[in-house]
């Protein structure tokens, strides 16, 4: 079994932090190697920046606090 294969919300996080630096809005499906292609390409189409925080950074299945958390940062 996939490591994302059941996961409900995705995203990027810091290496180093662990800070969650995206949530991945969409259900991604496919297998761990075709969804962490995905999302990072997703993140890097979102600034420009993204390049170089994507050097240390990973895809990983978010909590729900984590989710609710970013979002009150957002609005």
């Amino acid at each position: 079994m996939d490591k994302f294969e059941s996961a409900e919300k995705l995203g990027i996080r810091d290496k180093d932090t662990r800070k969650v630096l995206a949530v991945y809005p969409y259900k991604a499906e496919g297998t761990d190697a075709e969804i962490n292609k995905i999302i990072r390409d997703w993140y890097y189409q979102q600034n420009c920046s993204a390049e170089d925080q994507l050097l240390t950074a990973y895809v990983d299945i978010l909590t729900e606090q984590e989710i609710k958390s970013r979002k009150k940062f957002k609005g």
